[in-house]
């Protein structure tokens, strides 16, 4: 395999993927599909080995001309042999605009730029069921949200145009609740105020080559008591009716060529509802590493080295197929907790059979000082398991050592999906 990945490139060497401020886990996906690996950060200069990176290039990407001239100066981008990877939201714009710069390939930063405007997206994924469109306006003055949210209806969503990690996303349940919301914005501002999608929600990530999008799989979201905003946890697998699934499919596939993103990584987020799926959000980069780290445990489906992969014109890795249950559940504290530097929660939550990863975003001996919002919480637990029963009662044990007590969600062992339209069996990812 490592020769083949050196006879596409015809250097005898594998290719360089440039990785800006990447997280341990990148570093080694690119690794493991046999490319050379360069990370772009800024700051002071840290040893390369500490991130498994063979080099090292201290510089503020941010900064487009900054990343350019660093970039530029490297034999590998000279001779065209490498990309420049970001995968968060600030990192994949700035990595499509370099590679456009140095006449590299990729998704094209307007690609990326029309994933991450809200309004845009809505209006172009609506054409893709022009029969039953999802409702939505935009708002450019935070006064205006009671009055726009009635014309939508109760329940709706206001968020960010250009927001990301699900920050200040708002459900509103009535009119109260819209004018409330009022002092939660600017008063001059860029919101989106939608109709609320009700019914179960899925993360998707797809990886795409020349414009052909391939789906990875999918994990389902588990919602928050009394909130459409905050999530609990994740789950998988998840089985659905072939003619869903396949819908599913279709749409993420659609949203992604409306948008015109050819290559590279996605995570795209989907509800389920009576009328089909619908979008809530893509993007143009993958999901959060938990979301990632799921798929290779549920399904053995490596979504970062496929990503990269991809982008590098390298052979897809191999695929060590797995057929267990995983999940994630989220661990979050009141404001005003402090997180005690020795506690033997994280140690017994470990040792919990099965549980893969604790994880405390709070430093140890910090107070907490805000309560969760979208997708920033305060720890989280990981495990996997031969069945769903199994999973479920490792995770709910995990949290309840980590810092949460009780059981966590009704609908914690299974998906529920109305039965009409979707009427021909269960089709797993």
């Amino acid at each position: 395999m490592t020769g083949e990945r050196e006879r596409v490139n015809g250097t005898g060497r594998g290719p360089t993927a440039v990785l800006l401020s990447p997280r341990p886990a990148v570093v080694a996906a690119a690794r493991r599909v046999g490319a050379r690996t360069v990370v772009v950060a800024p700051g002071p200069p840290v040893p390369s080995d500490r991130e498994g990176a063979e080099r090292r290039v201290p510089a503020d990407w941010r900064d487009h001309h900054r990343l350019v001239g660093a970039v530029g100066r490297l034999e590998a981008v000279r001779r065209g042999h490498a990309r420049v990877f970001g995968f968060d939201p600030a990192a994949s714009l700035a990595a499509a605009r370099a590679n456009e710069a140095l006449g590299l390939p990729g998704t094209p930063a307007a690609a990326v730029t029309a994933l991450m405007d809200k309004a845009a997206l809505r209006a172009r994924s609506n054409a893709l069921h022009a029969a039953r469109p999802v409702s939505f306006v935009r708002c450019g003055r935070a006064a205006l949200l009671p009055f726009l949210a009635g014309l939508i209806g109760f329940p709706c969503v206001v968020k960010p145009r250009a927001g990301a990690l699900g920050e200040g996303v708002r459900l509103l349940a009535g009119p109260a609740g819209a004018a409330t919301a009022v002092r939660d914005y600017p008063e001059v501002t860029d919101l989106l105020v939608e109709e609320y999608l009700e019914g179960p929600e899925l993360a998707v990530e797809a990886v795409s080559r020349g414009g052909r999008h391939r789906i990875l799989g999918w994990t389902r979201r588990i919602p928050g008591p009394g909130t459409a905003t905050t999530a609990t946890g994740y789950d998988l697998p998840v089985a659905l009716a072939a003619g869903t699934a396949e819908a599913v499919r279709a749409l993420v596939r659609g949203v992604l060529d409306l948008a015109g993103h050819r290559d590279g990584p996605s995570h795209t987020e989907v509800v389920l509802t009576p009328h089909g799926p619908r979008l809530v959000e893509a993007h143009a980069y993958p999901g959060a590493e938990e979301l990632v780290q799921l798929l290779r445990l549920a399904h053995g489906t490596d979504v970062l080295a496929l990503a990269l992969a991809a982008g590098l014109g390298l052979p897809d890795p191999v695929h060590h197929l797995r057929t267990a249950h995983a999940g994630l559940r989220y661990v979050d504290f009141p404001p005003g907790t402090r997180i005690e530097r020795a506690h033997r929660g994280p140690a017994a939550a470990r040792a919990v059979p099965g549980v893969v990863r604790v994880r405390l975003e709070v430093p140890p001996g910090a107070t907490v000082r805000r309560a969760p919002t979208g997708s920033l919480h305060h720890a989280h637990v990981l495990a996997t398991a031969p069945t769903a029963l199994s999973l479920t009662r490792a995770l709910d044990r995990a949290a309840a050592l980590r810092g949460r007590a009780g059981p966590l969600t009704p609908d914690s062992l299974g998906i529920h999906v109305p039965p009409p339209p979707w009427r021909d069996g269960p089709h797993p990812t």
